[in-house]
């Protein structure tokens, strides 16, 4: 794909950058309480979501506006995909809960979560039917292997193993295709983290190797194999050996002594993929631009989130803090 052709776009994501929240306007959150809070987040993009149950209701405000920036983007983006790559989580969630809402014969569609690309009755034609004209192949793929499993088995938690494998090998999929070596990039160490971060769950949790090749995938640069040698061995074991990688010194902080921060983990991915699109700051041309404000707004909502999650769970404003994610200013 040529960079000129996000020459029309990239001015539009520099506007839409500045709206995105500031780290000191996280500073006046984390010290406010809800109703404040509420106050401050009017004057924002979310202020025309906001309702007078917000803070039971403040989920639904956090997805309209991620969801309606990512709907708008899928129609101005040269490569739709790319926005794909991170609305593909949403048709994700819609596929597991659909699929579970379909076989147990009950109706979740209040859970469904638009995505920009397929919507609810698409995808429920897909899973009864096994058809799509819409779908991607491999997409298509995913509930067809779900519908044999279900077949054999009655156990739901099959339907995720399933749908999160082929979740990954698709992601990898695409950013071949789309051919940015900066999206392939952010996609292999997105797989990789979570391959880490699934392995030593699973081996603290005594899985048998069969687990471990059902749940990893082998779309990440750390060959699934690998994993599944620790599978008869201590979780140390294996923490040792990703402490040799070239993920060492980025996971070292959540892997000290016997204990696993797995809180810290998921930190540490979700701030690696905001360090891999910084760079987009200083681009003119290229997708970068388009990638940095995809992945800051899903970074803005996590904080969002837990913000105000930690204010009604009664969290200090210390606490919240060590668990916010890296922003940058715009």
């Amino acid at each position: 794909m040529k960079q000129d052709l996000y020459h029309q776009l990239n001015p539009y994501v520099r506007l839409k950058e500045t709206e995105i929240l500031a780290p000191n306007f996280y500073e006046q959150l984390i010290a406010s309480d809800l109703p404040k809070i509420k106050e401050l987040l009017m004057g924002t993009v979310y202020g025309k979501y906001i309702t007078e149950d917000f803070p039971n209701n403040f989920d639904a405000v956090l997805n309209q506006e991620l969801l309606a920036s990512y709907s708008e983007l899928v129609e101005r983006a040269p490569k739709p995909e790319v926005v794909f790559i991170f609305t593909m989580r949403f048709t994700l969630h819609n596929l597991k809960v659909l699929t579970k809402a379909y076989y147990i014969g009950e109706n979740y569609d209040h859970l469904y979560l638009p995505d920009g690309f397929y919507d609810l009755d698409e995808l429920k034609h897909a899973i009864e039917t096994g058809k799509s004209a819409v779908l991607p192949p491999s997409i298509l793929k995913s509930i067809h292997e779900v519908k044999a499993y279900l077949a054999e088995s009655a156990i739901l938690q099959g339907i995720d193993v399933i749908y999160d494998r082929r979740f990954l090998k698709e992601q990898r999929r695409l950013g071949e295709e789309i051919g940015y070596p900066e999206l392939l990039k952010e996609i292999v160490v997105f797989i990789d983290l979570t391959n880490i971060i699934t392995a030593l769950r699973c081996l603290l949790q005594k899985r048998t190797q069969a687990f471990l090749t059902a749940v990893l995938s082998s779309s990440g640069s750390i060959p699934k194999e690998t994993y599944l040698d620790f599978a008869q061995k201590d979780v140390s074991s294996l923490r040792d050996y990703l402490l040799t990688t070239e993920y060492g010194d980025l996971l070292s902080p959540a892997l000290r002594g016997d204990e696993i921060d797995f809180s810290q983990l998921d930190k540490i991915k979700d701030n690696r993929l905001t360090e891999l699109f910084a760079s987009a700051q200083t681009e003119a041309f290229g997708p970068l631009p388009l990638l940095a404000y995809l992945n800051a707004k899903e970074v803005e909502t996590k904080n969002l989130r837990l913000i105000i999650t930690g204010k009604k769970s009664g969290f200090t404003n210390e606490q919240i803090k060590e668990r916010m994610r890296m922003t940058y200013d715009i």
